[in-house]
């Protein structure tokens, strides 16, 4: 996916065009009205004076008629010619220059989401690691908005710049027809045009590249914001929140405002070009005219190409200017793409088809920095079926190991395998369809609860979405709902209980029915009668799948198997709650202090209080 460009800041034009063509190709079919209706416009610009020239030097002027109108013997007849001339003109120019507008609109349109579709992929193979370091309304920004960065160079430049490249050629010819020494004074102001754009070119590039980044940073403080509201207001802190949004608003308009200030400079240079051009041309065509060397239609006609003619020596100017000022979005376009996937399929990766659930690491080492090891030679083994519970003080590697189950991410040293099989051999999307998980905080999407629980498996009948719903003691509570199953649910499942939004995600792990099944601390926010339901519901969810479940409750952590303790990255006791407790380590102290935390009174309680609750 990423091309070869190299590093942002080093991409060559030549290797982001070459890029870029994959775009155009895709659509060639639309690009090719495009080109026609371009070629119908410039065909008809050509022909647009010519009415004209007729009407002024053999209508009104009384010249001798050149063949084949000579035929016509009225003067009623040739201004009948030229006027009907120009009427059909206008309509054929009008009706292709429609039709080119609405071809160029859906064939740009079509490259923006293609290059957007691409986008969203890649994002999707990124890892989670990647993702919690950008900020979400930034990486909005890049796939909805600069991604319409491949219109801007395609179609609003390098498309533009062909036919304003085809249509000067063509004009200029016409001219040099006409008047050969006017047509030269014409090409003249092109010079420094060239000089201008060359002085402007590098400063809109940057300066375009700083406006996107100042607007990205607006929707990360806007999406920041807006996701915290409830915090927001629970703190009083809404008037920082409009401090902040006044500040990034004010770099984003600064920004702005240098990028204007550029493209104003540049345009300003051009338009003084083609003004400087412009007045020579009329002093030299009307002295031609008044020393009866042209006629006044001539001059006429070659005026209206000097029109034509500076319309496109602009086009050409402004063709490279827009490529440049849109080369800031596609930087960040490509800073995106050219981020390598942590994880992918390697070379021979096979499907994971018929899963046991026996679960391996051996000797695991990994961190999300260089040097600075989470897990430190981590060995385990889950047998099929087998619950195992993970405990530990916060940052001991719980999550992180559980993570390379599905292969969130890769060991640096060591092996994850799977019924004998290196996690790493398989596809990775049959690897994870193998592999449920319930977060501690389930994430449930704005679509109605039964599309929720139907997540992990499109197909799923109402039966069985309403099956696991039962299973996970949910079919009451949703049935109580206004709609039901089809009821839609607010962002993040706002409009229900952490127990409700939990037992949604035990159905949606029970409806994907994966063999291998991991609970990273599904019930620690919850109150003992929503646990007592949810554990009921988890108690079936494991059944015969290989758990491995991360719980600080000991009610969720006794009914494991088997209990690992993580200390440090490393693995330092397992066996079951019992063993463990008469060991007297790592789980025993970690035990005694939930019990003290559990029975202790609360802070500031009377004496007298807290004498009855010991």
């Amino acid at each position: 996916m990423s091309g070869g460009i190299g590093r942002p800041g080093t991409w060559s034009w030549t290797a982001s065009l070459r890029w870029l063509g994959r775009y155009p190709a895709r659509r060639w079919r639309a690009l090719s009205v495009v080109i026609a209706a371009m070629l119908g416009q410039t065909i008809l610009v050509l022909l647009a004076p010519w009415p004209m020239k007729l009407i002024v030097d053999h209508v009104l002027y009384g010249l001798a008629v050149p063949p084949p109108l000579d035929v016509i013997g009225s003067v009623d007849g040739l201004l009948i010619i030229g006027v009907a001339g120009t009427v059909l003109v206008f309509g054929a120019t009008w009706a292709a220059s429609l039709g080119n507008e609405l071809a160029r609109i859906a064939f740009g349109r079509r490259m923006v989401y293609d290059l957007g579709a691409d986008l969203f992929a890649h994002l999707h193979r990124l890892s989670p690691r990647y993702h919690a370091r950008r900020s979400v309304g930034d990486t909005m920004r890049r796939v909805t908005t600069d991604t319409g960065a491949v219109s801007s160079i395609i179609q609003d430049a390098m498309l533009p710049a062909l036919m304003a490249a085809i249509g000067l050629v063509s004009v200029a010819l016409v001219m040099w027809q006409l008047q050969p020494a006017m047509a030269l004074l014409s090409l003249a102001v092109i010079a420094p045009m060239i000089v201008a754009f060359k002085r402007f070119a590098a400063p809109m590039a940057e300066q375009g590249y700083a406006q996107q980044q100042a607007e990205g940073e607006l929707y990360e403080v806007v999406e920041r914001q807006l996701s915290a509201m409830p915090v927001v207001q629970a703190f009083a802190a809404e008037e920082a929140g409009d401090v902040r949004f006044s500040g990034v608003t004010d770099r984003a308009l600064r920004a702005t405002i240098a990028v204007t200030a550029v493209q104003f400079q540049f345009k300003a240079l051009i338009g003084l070009a083609t003004a400087l051009g412009t007045a020579g041309i009329l002093w030299l065509g009307a002295s031609e005219v008044l020393a009866g060397r042209s006629t006044v239609g001539t001059m006429l006609v070659f005026i209206a190409y000097l029109a034509v003619l500076y319309g496109h020596v602009e086009a050409l100017m402004y063709a490279p200017a827009t490529a440049q000022q849109a080369r800031g979005s596609l930087r960040r376009v490509r800073e995106i793409l050219d981020a390598q996937p942590e994880v992918a399929d390697l070379p021979g990766a096979v499907e994971l088809a018929r899963v046991d659930g026996a679960v391996v690491l051996e000797d695991v080492v990994f961190g999300y920095e260089p040097e600075r090891p989470v897990l430190r030679g981590v060995s385990l083994e889950a047998r099929p079926g087998e619950t195992i519970a993970l405990v530990g003080a916060t940052g001991a590697g719980k999550s992180t190991l559980v993570g390379l189950v599905p292969r969130f991410f890769d060991p640096w040293s060591g092996r994850v395998l799977i019924d004998g099989r290196d996690v790493r051999s398989f596809r990775l999307a049959s690897l994870r369809r193998a592999v449920a998980v319930v977060l501690q905080e389930p994430f449930l999407f704005p679509l109605s609860i039964a599309d929720n629980i139907a997540y992990g498996r499109p197909g799923a009948s109402a039966e069985q979405v309403e099956a696991a719903a039962r299973t996970a003691n949910a079919h009451e509570f949703i049935s109580r709902l206004p709609e039901g199953y089809a009821t839609v649910i607010g962002e993040r499942g706002a409009t229900l209980s952490g127990g409700e939004r939990q037992r949604i995600a035990i159905a949606r792990a029970l409806l994907k029915d994966a063999p291998i099944l991991i609970l990273d601390e599904p019930t620690s926010a919850l109150d003992a009668q929503t646990e007592s339901l949810l554990l009921e519901a988890l108690e079936r969810l494991m059944a015969g799948r290989t758990t491995f479940i991360i719980a600080h409750r000991l009610s969720t952590i006794r009914r494991a198997q088997r209990i690992v303790v993580l200390d440090q990255g490393r693995v330092v006791e397992q066996g079951r709650h019992r063993e463990l407790i008469a060991a007297g380590g790592h789980y025993a102290r970690l035990h005694d202090l939930q019990a003290w935390a559990d029975e202790r009174p609360p802070a500031g309680m009377p004496a007298q209080l807290e004498a009855a609750a010991s």
